[in-house]
């Protein structure tokens, strides 16, 4: 018999798409909240859009929608609102990230439903959040990405670089996930509800922790590193005999005496007086960088990665999406499983975090409006109702 989830008989309603919201709710259904997702009749969420690459799915919309529910509902139809307002009454949480004001336009905000719903916790996730002068801004990822000063920092010296994945999105997603968490512990001590304002930049800014502070009163920010760290060296990608490259990185003055020993087999190196600290082998990057390049040309990556491990130096492959795909480490550890989606069968990461006491969640990614007619059933609608909602275009 399966142990129950953390979330079991927790229910979120959720109007969402693209990124964010979808991410925070997919953390919740793990967990075994029961998520209802809101979708546009005939359109659904335009993330499902994006690409085709999963099985004519895209690739962003299975990431961050199983194990959902899915019903297709037109909030602009008078019987469309008044089914919403029929899952609010039941649910734990509202999550929304829709336009900026559109849910308090619909009377969807906190202080809108609490006298009616008054253990209701409402999640709003904006890009810059509820007030202040940037509140009306529309935002994606890149634009806070810019907005929280990450492409300042990250690529070349001389081009600004995205991450490559949307992690203004994740980083908004899971302090929501966490606000919800939260909330939930209180209600259970209040039995009250509360309103939750997560904005995008606040989440990215939270992230650039010590280039801020490494700028702090005016100091000259971090530079563009490219792929080793901007402030601590040798931390980074070096390039060994073939043309092959292995990261690698030291974090302390006995790691270098070792390094210097060991791997590079030049123990005096490690007195030089450029390269005594790390500030001074921050100053001389580039005459050490050639110095160890020196040494690894004549070697494989698999000789270098040898001594590395053998004077217990951090390092690791850099790998392409293919190569992850594959990972030893995710396979010996089982963390792919399947799950049905509207193209098939595909593979899905377990959420990390083993637990002890539970398996994580992991069903299917919906069809469009899959299920709608069972949901509108719940609330008691018959058949021919549904027939004429959806004849109507309400669903």
């Amino acid at each position: 018999m399966n142990s129950p989830l953390p979330l079991s008989g927790v229910t979120v309603v959720s109007l969402e798409h693209a990124i964010a919201a979808p991410f925070c709710s997919r953390q919740l259904a793990d967990m075994g909240a029961r998520v209802i997702k809101i979708e546009r009749p005939q359109v659904g969420d335009f993330a499902r859009h994006y690409d085709d690459r999963v099985k004519g799915e895209a690739s962003h919309f299975v990431w961050t929608n199983r194990s959902k529910e899915s019903l297709t509902l037109d909030l602009k139809h008078p019987e469309g609102r008044r089914i919403l307002d029929q899952l609010i009454a039941k649910a734990d949480v509202l999550l929304q990230n829709l336009a900026p004001g559109a849910a308090a336009r619909m009377g969807l905000s906190h202080a809108q439903l609490q006298a009616t719903c008054p253990r209701l916790i409402v999640c709003d996730i904006s890009g810059y959040g509820a007030d202040g002068p940037y509140r009306d801004r529309k935002a994606y990822d890149l634009l806070i990405q810019s907005e929280a000063g990450f492409l300042s920092v990250t690529g070349t010296p001389e081009t600004p670089s995205k991450a490559g994945c949307s992690i203004a999105d994740i980083a908004a997603g899971m302090y929501a996930y966490s606000s919800i968490l939260n909330a939930l512990l209180l209600r259970h001590t209040t039995g009250k509800g509360s309103s939750i304002d997560v904005s995008m930049l606040e989440s990215l800014t939270e992230w650039m922790s010590f280039p801020l502070y490494y700028a702090y009163e005016g100091a000259p920010a971090p530079t563009r590193s490219g792929a080793s760290h901007a402030t601590i060296y040798p931390y980074g990608p070096f390039t060994v005999g073939g043309g092959r490259q292995v990261m690698l990185g030291l974090q302390n003055e006995r790691e270098w005496a070792v390094f210097c020993e060991q791997v590079l087999r030049d123990p005096g190196l490690a007195h030089d007086e450029r390269f005594a600290s790390n500030s001074q082998r921050h100053s001389h990057r580039e005459a050490l960088k050639q110095l160890i390049e020196s040494v690894f040309e004549p070697l494989s990556v698999e000789e270098v990665v040898q001594r590395l491990d053998e004077a217990g130096i951090a390092n690791a492959h850099i790998n392409d999406m293919h190569d992850v795909w594959a990972h030893p480490q995710l396979q010996a550890r089982s963390r792919w499983v399947e799950v049905g989606s509207p193209g098939g069968r595909i593979p899905a990461l377990k959420p990390p975090g083993q637990h002890s006491g539970f398996e994580a969640r992991m069903d299917d990614v919906p069809v469009l409006g899959a299920h709608t007619e069972s949901i509108l059933a719940e609330l008691g609608y018959d058949e021919a109702t549904v027939a004429r909602l959806r004849s109507e275009g309400c669903i």
